[in-house]
């Protein structure tokens, strides 16, 4: 069970995450299978191929991924259809998946049964209820499972962390994260390849736990778009959001949450909703407005944390700091109807003149303040530290439960139209 004190341990996180990057001998001698190498699993080939480990063997339902797969390793990487070849690998240290959501808790119990550690793409799993699965088999095997948002392992985040905890916003009472754009690819209307088939694409191993359905192309490389397969902008997108948050804020889950949205700009069949703006209430007394818009890419993208004190403002370009403004205690407005001699004697005793003009200048806020963050250390090379050396990580398996949660949770209040708590440790969820 994760607790206040455990979210403290990000301290000692913290001079590693801010650290430079690491050597690209950061995972020599690990070797390493991957389940899925799409979108995202290549990325992750790519990137810990950089950080020194061995890949060993990658297994993908598309024969395209696989050939990819044997192009930026050299030829020296193993593939398959068959995740099972994978697990049953006794060579292998860490199996990193990146696969559609409703595969997650399934290739992440076999792996955790296997003696292995784990790196598990955002989300979790399909489902709060699979969240669990996932924590209680962690918690049994003794193997490290780091979730793949990177959001509340960033140096910028943490950066953040330590101003909200050094009390310069004051008391802080409420956060806001979106996240806009407006392309078919951000909409993951991704492109087919030309050669997809039923004989390029195992399609019953792509479906696996889900209905039956008839081979689909663009269902396969844009599965995101259905409930079968995904949670949509939750759990895509909030999940980066909700990581970020309850690191930066100190605060390991939600209350409850209420949500409003649609399918209101890509018309193309998917039960998802491209916009989504979900409130979520928090212990200790603040509210995290977060929204998606896949149909606009005007809007602001990043994180604002609004205190009584001050407001600190997290982008892409970087982060501001905010002081509020000075007020006094002299009230033109609200006194304006009372007697003048009353109203006269109300400003003396504030130490203004009669007619309510301050004696000295008043303070003035601070100007805003551009607060520069080197760049940290990966996510994927703190794993490496954490597999290695032993190192704690920021997103270990309850995080990725509480965030991932968090976004089913406000899935659930979109499809309820009601608001949903939860009992963010067990995972029990509720109206109301």
């Amino acid at each position: 069970m994760i607790t206040r004190r455990d979210f403290g341990r990000a301290a000692a996180v913290y001079t590693m995450a801010q650290g430079a990057p690491l050597p690209a001998t950061t995972g020599d001698g690990l070797r390493f299978g991957f389940i899925g190498i799409g979108i995202r699993g290549m990325f992750l080939l790519e990137e810990f191929q950089k950080l020194g480990v061995q890949p060993v063997i990658a297994a993908d339902v598309y024969e395209g991924h696989l050939t990819r797969a044997k192009e930026v390793t050299g030829g020296k990487i193993q593939t398959t259809r068959d995740y099972r070849r994978v697990i049953d690998n006794k060579d292998l240290d860490v199996i990193v998946i990146a696969t559609p959501d409703h595969w997650h808790k399934q290739m992440a119990l076999d792996a955790l049964s296997a003696g292995k550690h784990v790196y598990l793409e955002k989300p979790m799993a399909w489902s709060i209820e699979q969240n669990i699965e996932i924590v209680k088999a962690v918690e049994k095997s003794k193997k490290l499972l780091q979730t793949g948002s990177g959001g509340g392992s960033s140096a910028l985040s943490l950066k953040a962390r330590e101003i909200v905890k050094s009390g310069a916003l004051g008391k802080v009472n409420m956060v806001r994260m979106a996240n806009h754009r407006n392309t078919p690819e951000g909409a993951w209307v991704y492109a087919v390849p030309p050669d997809a088939s039923p004989q390029t694409i195992d399609w019953d191993r792509f479906i696996g736990p889900s209905p039956k359905k008839a081979f689909d192309p663009n269902v396969f490389f844009r599965w995101r778009c259905w409930w079968e397969y995904s949670g949509g902008v939750a759990t895509d997108l909030f999940v980066h959001m909700l990581t970020q948050l309850h690191s930066v804020m100190d605060a390991p889950a939600p209350k409850s949450v209420v949500s409003q949205g649609g399918v209101y700009r890509w018309k193309d069949g998917r039960t998802v909703p491209d916009v989504l703006n979900s409130v979520y209430e928090y212990p200790g007394e603040f509210v995290a407005d977060l929204y998606v818009n896949l149909g606009n890419s005007s809007g602001t993208r990043g994180m604002v944390i609004m205190g009584s004190e001050g407001t600190l403002e997290l982008t892409m370009r970087g982060m501001t700091q905010y002081e509020e403004p000075k007020s006094s205690d002299v009230q033109r407005y609200a006194t304006n109807s009372w007697p003048e001699k009353m109203r006269k004697e109300f400003y003396l005793s504030k130490g203004f003149t009669e007619e309510g003009r301050p004696r000295v200048a008043p303070v003035r806020a601070a100007k805003p303040k551009e607060i520069s963050v080197e760049r940290g250390t990966s996510h994927q090379a703190q794993f490496l530290l954490a597999v290695r050396e032993g190192k704690p990580i920021l997103e270990d398996h309850w995080r990725g439960h509480a965030a991932a949660g968090a976004a089913h949770l406000a899935n659930q209040a979109y499809r309820a139209g009601r608001r949903m708590g939860w009992d963010w440790r067990s995972g029990k969820t509720q109206e109301g």
